[in-house]
């Protein structure tokens, strides 16, 4: 792997891979935009998947949940998958439908036509590591067995939506995503502005683990995926270093400069957040890279500090 910087974002680039034509859903999120720029970097077309009429050369229509024609994919090498509905909002139960029918029907939409294709491409589809479910004892990995909170419950049909891909015989790579940190968006851009106030703290009592990725090295697997034939199932996107909230509060505090001394009470992120805070801020999943590991994948930045320095300092 070399790593380049476009428009001051480090990407991977691998300069034995021939040029391909990838097809992007979700592609103005934060992934989907770093991805655009790596994938354009290294020579590789991209094209992007959009609701209602394409309008422009480099896109196509897509409707979620509905029957997507096989031969919108014809010319397609691979279709990375990251559409799906804001995990970040009050789990109300409109708010919980949305969120499971927008990944399971948007991604068996896919998957069924890439099934149909006559050229089938590879499908790489993202998932969440909150398929493992929350505050479970001990360390897990992709040999452990899902959660079964609402947030696991989700992942898990989300990734059994690819299996009409898979029973096609098409190479799917479910990739399990941590918190995603960039200043561009996500949960760190959140973050800053309280922290550069020095209004910031840990939340709750801090001990829940905190599954993080630098958004390179995100996109540096995501590339893995498209170009190694041998890869496929779940892969965990987090970085190999533990740590827990309280840790990564510190760590950011330290970065900018800043102190950390306002704690968000358990009862708040309750009150404020409903089941989702409950859920996803106040507890975490404690999660090895056991697939990227076992590969000798190599992280750019597997220590919290040096990510964070990169990022903020």
């Amino acid at each position: 792997y070399e790593m380049s910087s476009v428009t001051g974002v480090q990407t991977c680039a691998l300069p034995i891979s021939m040029p391909k034509t990838i097809a992007i859903t979700g592609a103005s999120g934060l992934v989907g935009k770093a991805l655009q720029e790596a994938l354009k970097a290294r020579g590789d077309q991209v094209i992007r998947f959009r609701r209602g009429q394409a309008t422009a050369a480099d896109e196509r229509p897509w409707s979620p949940g509905e029957r997507l024609d096989p031969s919108v994919l014809d010319g397609i090498d691979a279709v990375i998958h990251l559409a799906g509905e804001p995990i970040s909002q009050r789990w109300t139960d409109a708010a919980k439908e949305r969120i499971l029918a927008s990944r399971e029907g948007g991604t068996r939409s896919i998957a069924e036509a890439v099934a149909q294709a006559a050229h089938k491409p590879t499908l790489v589809s993202a998932s969440a590591v909150g398929i493992y479910g929350a505050d479970r004892p001990g360390r897990v990995d992709e040999s452990s067995a899902p959660g079964e909170d609402f947030l696991a419950q989700v992942c898990l049909a989300w990734e059994s939506a690819t299996e009409p891909a898979r029973l096609a015989g098409v190479r799917v790579v479910n990739v399990r995503l941590g918190v995603v940190l960039a200043t561009e968006g996500g949960a760190l851009s959140q973050m800053l502005p309280p922290f550069k106030l020095g209004m910031g703290g840990r939340v709750g009592d801090g001990e829940q683990a905190f599954p993080w990725v630098h958004i390179d090295d995100a996109v540096k697997v995501f590339l893995l995926a498209l170009d190694e034939p041998g890869l496929q199932g779940p892969v965990n996107v987090v970085a190999p270093e533990e740590v827990k909230n309280a840790g990564f509060t510190k760590a950011l505090g330290e970065a900018l400069g800043r102190w950390t001394l306002v704690p968000v009470p358990a009862l708040g992120v309750k009150l404020i957040f409903g089941e989702m805070g409950e859920k996803l801020l106040l507890k975490g999943q404690n999660v090895r890279p056991g697939v990227l590991e076992a590969r000798g994948f190599e992280f750019g930045f597997p220590q919290l500090k040096g990510a964070l320095a990169e990022l903020v300092g």
